[in-house]
């Protein structure tokens, strides 16, 4: 979709921006740009929209040389969203979004339409906040207009420039899996620079690591955090990268434990007396379609003792539970938030099976050493995990 092919920005004082970028961004891929200031991966972002002309080489995008392309009618193809939003603050919140549709000569009516169905999408109620403007939202508010504005004329390729780092960590995190839930459903080719490692990993398919004006590594977040290529990206990531690590390995069947189980209506004398033979402290409470109702430890069912009751009768809420699919940072963070000594993963409300600190550790280790074997990890399927 977009390739760069030796592409260097030299300006007149000699500066070197960029120096032989020669790299390929699939259709429908996210790659972030990470590096220190003045790396020159905000100047590689800027050369595809031809903010800034390359010095040499070409930069091609469905096969076309962009320097043969009319530079306003290029930058109408490409959405655009950077840091500070920069919405009109004298238009409404429905206009700000419409505005290419606009330039590009949509009928008001059309682009207005198609403005509310973008501001639905990035989860703001036209009929609620069409009417405003950018001075009564808050900076995330704004920055969900920015990127509905930058996606209103429907462009294949989307820029971003540090788009979430104007906001709280709080709101960043929350701006991040929303932009990758509308991802999952919009399928734009992505150039996203940030200066953040943790941006990168969680957002990127790839992630190109810049050194002074040249790439260092380009690869899936899990290699580079699991096979830094050079010592400058293994500095750059971090001593702490297998902790990264969690946050883009993918919970998957093999990596869990069946736990002891209790029906919802089987009675607390029998059940009690069925785990106890089977050794088991505590149990999974399901319905009869295995879905999971909490859970019951057998000395609550030892004290009662009585069939009169039934399981569900002193089933507790199941606190510590995550999707399957989702990172194995999630589920650190449940069992340490819940004081868990394991997790329940699910499919729905269907129980998969649970994840203990034993099988967590066990999943890294695997994911660990398939990038010393050169075999693909399973990666985090961002999509299902925001659709849970």
């Amino acid at each position: 979709m977009i390739r760069f092919e030796q592409v260097s920005k030299v300006y007149p004082d000699g500066t070197t921006a960029v120096d032989g970028l020669d790299f390929e961004v699939a259709e429908g891929e996210l790659v972030t740009l990470v590096g220190p200031s003045g790396c020159g991966k905000t100047t590689t972002m800027m050369m595809v929209n031809r903010l800034i002309e390359p010095t040499s080489g070409r930069i091609l995008m469905n096969g076309e040389d962009i320097a043969s392309v009319d530079p306003v009618k290029l930058r109408r193809r490409i959405g655009y969203v950077i840091q500070q939003v920069g919405l009109f603050p004298h238009r409404t919140i429905l206009d700000n979004t419409a505005t290419v549709p606009f330039l590009t000569g949509w009928k008001k009516e059309k682009a207005r339409a198609r403005a509310a169905e973008l501001l639905d999408l990035v989860g703001l109620d036209p009929s609620v906040y069409g009417s405003r403007y950018p001075e009564q939202l808050s900076g995330g508010q704004r920055q969900r207009v920015g990127v509905a504005r930058a996606l209103a004329a429907d462009p294949p390729v989307l820029l971003m420039d540090e788009p979430f780092g104007a906001v709280d960590p709080v709101v960043r995190e929350r701006l991040q899996d929303e932009f990758l839930s509308l991802q999952a459903t919009v399928r734009k080719t992505v150039l996203l620079v940030t200066h953040d490692i943790e941006e990168a990993v969680r957002m990127g398919d790839r992630i190109a690591v810049y050194g002074q004006g040249h790439i260092e590594q380009f690869d899936t977040p899990a290699a580079v955090l699991g096979a830094p290529a050079t010592p400058y990206v293994a500095q750059f990531v971090g001593a702490d990268r297998g902790l990264k690590r969690l946050s883009v390995t993918a919970i998957q069947p093999d990596d869990l434990q069946e736990p002891p189980r209790a029906r919802l209506d089987e009675p607390v004398g029998s059940a009690a007396a069925r785990l106890r033979a089977e050794g088991a402290r505590w149990a999974v409470v399901l319905n009869e379609r295995g879905e999971l109702h909490g859970w019951v430890s057998t000395d609550d069912l030892a004290r009662v003792g009585s069939d009169d009751l039934v399981v569900g009768n002193l089933a507790r809420r199941m606190n510590a539970w995550v999707p399957m699919g989702a990172p194995l940072k999630h589920a650190f963070s449940e069992m340490l938030q819940w004081d868990a000594g394991w997790v329940a993963v699910l499919d729905g409300a269907r129980l998969v099976g649970v994840l203990t600190p034993v099988k967590l550790h066990e999943a890294l280790r695997r994911s660990v050493d398939a990038d010393l074997l050169g075999v693909e990890p399973h990666e985090v399927a961002f999509d299902s995990v925001a659709d849970a």
